[in-house]
């Protein structure tokens, strides 16, 4: 088995036991990198080999440093690392290298993980396609005229065709649910403030989008979120760590999962999805767990009022001094460029009703815990579609009337932070693979987990179906 098929954490195994080496390890991830990359070009500002290997043989000349020691990692570009160029997909920046590593580098870092460069993302993470005009778009392995999703595409494809062993992902509006369906891998966002941001801009108001884990099993994303987690002092509302790969071993035996389905017809899906999600819980099933209907729990046309309210309040005030630069707004993209003047034009009553709809739908949703143990909801509502559109404009013949309002299915998590878990639900008549959303209570991450944990072990489908590539 090539070393590139295994986890993290079994590389680790074989790292402590002195069966393989760091240096071996990085050896073999950088000779695929170098073999698959072009073809599907998920890791972009690749740091020189001769220095991955340098740190990876000082890695094996050290005492471990944490989990990830030795282990070649790719950190969204999104995320400042330095000295390794940080673009986040944007022509403004496109020679920038940063001068010291945002917060979710510098644990990755500390960890022990060697940076051998980044993973594509849509520009400013706008949108759930890869492309951007400083590196290109991110193809699927299962299909390279396909979209890997975003804006965690570039590092669900890179576990896909097996370039890295985990992976870092960020998710506002589904960036690492919706590229996990597309890729066949995992990806896990956790209860709003268990992995901090760092302090900078606004901390109090910008509460939905956090970072999170990716892999190819639940003990890897388990202790990648371990890694990533615990309170930044500097910020607000953060959370304690816990030990989440300790906790992985449960029976599904008597848990209630609510399956919602389509919301009663809200969100439009293409044909198979639903069948496909359906036979994903068939497994929870059969496992013992109590899987019933849930009708639409709250009006899914005042969550979306609420989402893009005050996700274009957040985006308008994050690009402002950009916007205001007519140099500088004229080489944004249309999608932000659309984000920042819709939230230009916002007032204070407006935002005010939004939070009011964000707060309703969050005590709702806590007497939904009150019965279910998880609730259910596919992870993408198309399969993976073109790379050459730039987004869906229609899903089963309904006109998707925003840039992103085919990806409104994970709004009901994000807006009030819930953890959710993207797992791998098979694969359509089309051989192409999509996902469903696991997802719980605030706090519940190692429940959440643990559930994923028992359905991983009988499915394993990034193991049990990999892409057909090299």
């Amino acid at each position: 088995m090539p070393l590139t098929d295994h986890s993290a954490s079994d590389l680790m195994r074989m790292l402590r036991a002195r069966k393989v080496s760091a240096a071996e390890i990085m050896a073999d991830h950088l000779a695929r990198i170098a073999r698959i990359n072009p073809s599907v070009n998920a890791i972009v500002s690749p740091v020189d080999p001769d220095q991955a290997m340098a740190l990876a043989r000082a890695a094996d000349a050290a005492e471990p440093a944490g989990w990830l020691h030795g282990l070649p990692l790719a950190p969204k570009d999104l995320v400042a690392t330095k000295g390794i160029r940080t673009t986040w997909g944007s022509p403004l920046f496109a020679d920038f290298v940063p001068a010291a590593d945002d917060l979710l580098a510098a644990r990755m870092r500390a960890a022990g993980g060697v940076f051998i460069g980044k993973t594509n993302t849509p520009e400013w993470g706008h949108g759930s396609h890869s492309f951007n005009p400083v590196h290109g778009t991110t193809l699927n392995p299962y299909d390279r005229s396909r979209s890997a999703g975003g804006s965690s595409g570039g590092a669900a494809a890179a576990l896909a065709a097996r370039l890295l062993p985990v992976a870092d992902g960020s998710d506002m509006m589904g960036s690492l649910r919706n590229p996990a369906a597309f890729c066949n891998v995992y990806g896990f966002r956790p209860t709003w403030g268990l992995v901090p941001q760092d302090a900078e801009g606004d901390t109090f108001l910008a509460t939905l989008a956090t970072d999170g884990p990716m892999a190819r099993t639940i003990e890897d994303l388990a202790r990648l979120l371990e890694t990533l987690a615990g309170p930044n002092p500097e910020t607000p509302f953060g959370r304690p760590q816990e030990p989440f790969a300790d906790r992985l071993d449960t029976t599904l035996r008597g848990k209630r999962i609510g399956w919602l389905a389509d919301w009663g017809g809200a969100y439009a899906m293409e044909p198979g999805i639903l069948s496909q999600c359906e036979s994903a819980l068939q497994v929870f099933a059969d496992q013992g767990a109590i899987v019933e209907p849930v009708a639409p729990p709250f009006p899914a046309e005042q969550l979306w009022r609420a989402w893009t309210t005050l996700r274009a309040m957040l985006n308008a005030g994050r690009f402002r001094l950009i916007h205001d630069n007519p140099a500088r707004r004229a080489r944004l993209k249309p999608e932000t460029l659309w984000e920042v003047e819709q939230g230009q034009g916002l007032g204070a009553a407006e935002v005010h009703a939004a939070s009011t709809i964000r707060s309703r739908w969050y005590a709702h949703a806590a007497r939904l815990f009150g019965h279910y143990d998880a609730l259910a909801l596919p992870a993408a509502q198309v399969w993976p579609f073109p790379a050459d559109w730039r987004w869906p404009r229609a899903i089963s013949g309904r006109e998707m009337d925003t840039y992103h309002r085919w990806m409104e299915v994970v709004v009901p998590v994000s807006l009030i932070g819930l953890p959710a878990l993207a797992l791998p639900a098979g694969f359509g008549a089309n051989g192409l693979p999509t996902g469903m959303q696991l997802f719980g209570r605030i706090g519940a991450d190692a429940a959440i987990l643990a559930m994923g944990q028992a359905y991983h072990r009988a499915t394993d489908w990034p193991a049990r179906r990999p892409p057909q590539i090299g």
